[in-house]
């Protein structure tokens, strides 16, 4: 195998801001910015929109979806026409 080839491969934080939740891992992914850890090492830090912390289905709490205001946008752009 080519060694110049292969993506860097070490610890990296993944830090989810919505849920205040970060944890440490080894993975190919880099960033420029870092974050000290708990252990007193600098590592890269790649922040996430969600973690098992923040995701409905590991939370058990769904999000509300405005399907009425979906409906009353559809009703607004296309009036009478849109109604089969």
């Amino acid at each position: 195998m080519q060694q110049d080839k292969q993506p860097g491969y070490g610890p990296v934080v993944f830090r989810d801001r919505s849920a205040g939740y970060a944890f440490l891992t080894r993975s190919t992914a880099s960033s420029e910015e870092t974050i000290e850890w708990d252990d007193g090492e600098t590592y890269p830090v790649v922040d996430v929109e969600i973690s098992s912390e923040s995701h409905p289905f590991y939370t058990g709490k769904a999000r509300v979806v405005d399907a009425e205001g979906q409906v009353a946008k559809f009703e607004k752009r296309y009036g009478e026409q849109g109604k089969g």
